[in-house]
């Protein structure tokens, strides 16, 4: 996925003609890609849930039926995906449409009913510890199975019951993508809709042309926070910063940033960085509760700053270009992490200034080493904004100047002993957001054709007929949202209800999107699901009470900026309204 387009643009520009159908390649690769990560995520049990009350308040007996039937749902529902992908693929068969040199597109295809079935053994599998568990599980799957097939007018009758048992599974742990594609499964099945619907959703969001920059800024994300990519740039921000006071807070903040703007996962900026601040916060005397809040806060900041996956999922979603939508975000994000370090320095101590004068030998050293790992956001502008390159070039780009500069400039991983493990790592995370938001697509269309956005629009301005009013009651939800959806869940469900409210109360669409993820932000500030508290509890052994308790000032720090993000345009729209000129 990194080579084809590179060398598709240098054939373009060298010789005239590039390689035949190069974006399909990428973007069906981006397929197969998507379902391997998924199947690796379900083997390692780190499929995206919507609540872990199932693992973290239940214990003993409880916790293993509540594991052993939120295996069975789960292995249900993937059967029944894997069933609708089978027929989908069976359809494209037919067509016999080749995709390039002669491969059938249905043979690309057919990674779906592969992968969920797949992921049903997987999630069969770690149903139980042990075999009897794992029968029961498998036994409790069959005769719902059976059930469904054999009951008289079983989509009317079992509609509630079903609905209600994926609610139940959602809440004991079950993975997102089960409960989003259990619903629409349900809905397809109760309105009599062919199932494979919701399979050629999932195909066309996994090939949409903007797909592919995804797994390929991320893995520029992972190549970086793998490497010593972090000690160096730790160290540039410390002698640059460090002497003053709340300089320790403001590295801090810097360097969160930069790594949560290109893994596009806050968990992995906690786990790669975590072991590095925390004893220069504690060494500049902050206290262990401030230093831990904001460790775990400034892991969400860089979700506005391109190139995050945040931002371009949005941009998909609500068809918006993504480019449009990245300079939409840089000043926002830069307010957002403005606000943040400016809480750090207030809590640094004055008496913690580092002794002596600034050693310009050190610094230049420190810059030197980290040169490269500096100019990455550089190369990422540079090629998205050339008007040359597509936005998954200039990903394709970044990934590989990245590959080089840690394999070969550093040397700090290497090809046969590192690569693999980066590369599993960085498909788990995108194969798990990518089942998420195919199947939660499926989910989408169906309130679609329903209606259901229009009738929300309706009532809403019948409703409240005030834009500030509104746009209050939009953050209030969103705040809702965020704490317990995870941000890939919500954009999908959630972004094709509230353009069209955006839209009749005239906010620009640039803005909502920023006004959402700004949201989305604080949800991983913000139990049950807030994905940065459970990381830092699990990186620094803390209670999830008093992590929360600890990152609740930087919460509120962040909710004024919302605030203000919401209610001054400009700060969203002049960026892109001025490059649009």
């Amino acid at each position: 996925m990194v080579v084809v387009p590179i060398a598709d643009a240098l054939l373009r520009g060298i010789v005239g003609v590039g390689i035949a159908a190069a974006p399909l390649i990428v973007q069906h690769l981006g397929l197969v890609a998507g379902m391997l990560g998924g199947m690796i995520a379900a083997r390692e049990g780190r499929l995206l849930l919507l609540s872990t009350l199932g693992d973290s308040v239940l214990k003993g007996r409880a916790q293993t039926i509540a594991r052993i039937f939120t295996g069975a749902v789960g292995c249900l529902v993937a059967v029944f995906l894997s069933v609708g992908s089978y027929q989908f693929v069976q359809a494209e068969q037919r067509f016999g449409k080749i995709l390039v040199y002669g491969v059938p597109v249905w043979a690309i295809e057919a990674a779906l009913p592969i992968g969920f079935a797949a992921i049903a053994a997987r999630l069969l599998y770690r149903a139980s510890s042990d075999w009897n568990g794992r029968l029961m599980a498998l036994a409790s799957a069959i005769a719902a199975g059976i059930l469904v097939a054999t009951v008289p007018d079983a989509s009317t009758r079992l509609f509630v019951p079903a609905l209600v048992t994926l609610a139940v599974a959602t809440v004991l742990g079950t993975p997102a993508f089960v409960t989003l594609g259990g619903t629409a499964l349900v809905l397809f099945w109760w309105s009599e809709n062919p199932i494979a619907a919701i399979s050629v959703s999932h195909y066309s969001l996994v090939t949409n042309p903007a797909i592919p920059a995804l797994p390929l800024f991320t893995l520029a994300g992972y190549l970086l926070a793998e490497s010593a990519a972090p000690e160096r740039l730790v160290r540039v921000f410390n002698v640059l910063f460090g002497r003053f006071r709340g300089g320790p807070a403001i590295v801090t903040v810097l360097v969160c940033t930069f790594f949560t703007s290109f893994t596009g996962a806050s968990g992995v900026t906690i786990l790669a960085l975590g072991g590095l601040l925390m004893p220069i916060l504690i060494g500049a005397r902050y206290s262990e509760r401030d230093a831990l809040g904001l460790v775990t806060g400034a892991g969400s900041l860089g979700m506005l700053l391109p190139p995050c996956l945040p931002l371009i999922v949005y941009g998909i979603v609500a068809r918006i270009d993504i480019k449009q939508m990245f300079l939409g975000g840089l000043v926002p994000a830069a307010f957002m992490t403005l606000v943040t370090a400016w809480w750090g320095v207030r809590q640094g101590r004055a008496s913690a200034r580092a002794e002596g004068r600034f050693d310009v030998r050190e610094a230049r050293a420190a810059l030197w080493d980290a040169k490269w790992e500096l100019l990455t956001p550089v190369v990422a502008f540079a090629a998205l904004f050339n008007g040359l390159a597509t936005t998954v070039e200039a990903a394709a780009v970044t990934a590989l100047y990245v590959f080089i500069v840690e394999t070969v400039l550093h040397r700090d991983l290497g090809v046969v002993r590192d690569l693999p493990r980066v590369l599993t790592e960085c498909g788990l995370l995108i194969g798990g957001i990518l089942l998420v938001l195919g199947v939660a697509l499926g989910f989408t269309n169906y309130l679609v054709d329903a209606e259901i956005p229009a009738r929300a629009v309706d009532w809403t301005v019948s409703a409240v007929h005030s834009k500030i009013l509104f746009l209050l009651l939009l953050n209030l939800f969103l705040i809702v949202v965020g704490c317990l959806m995870d941000i890939y869940s919500a954009i999908v469900i959630q972004v094709p209800l509230l353009v069209p409210l955006g839209h009749a109360y005239g906010v620009d669409p640039i803005q909502l999107g920023v006004i959402f993820l700004a949201n989305m932000e604080l949800g991983y500030l913000t139990p049950p699901v807030g994905l940065n508290v459970y990381m830092a509890s699990y990186r620094f052994g803390k209670p999830v009470p008093t992590v929360f308790r600890a990152v609740l000032p930087i919460i509120i720090v962040l909710h004024v900026g919302v605030l203000l993000i919401t209610y001054v345009p400009w700060l969203t729209t002049a960026l892109p309204h001025w490059a649009a000129r």
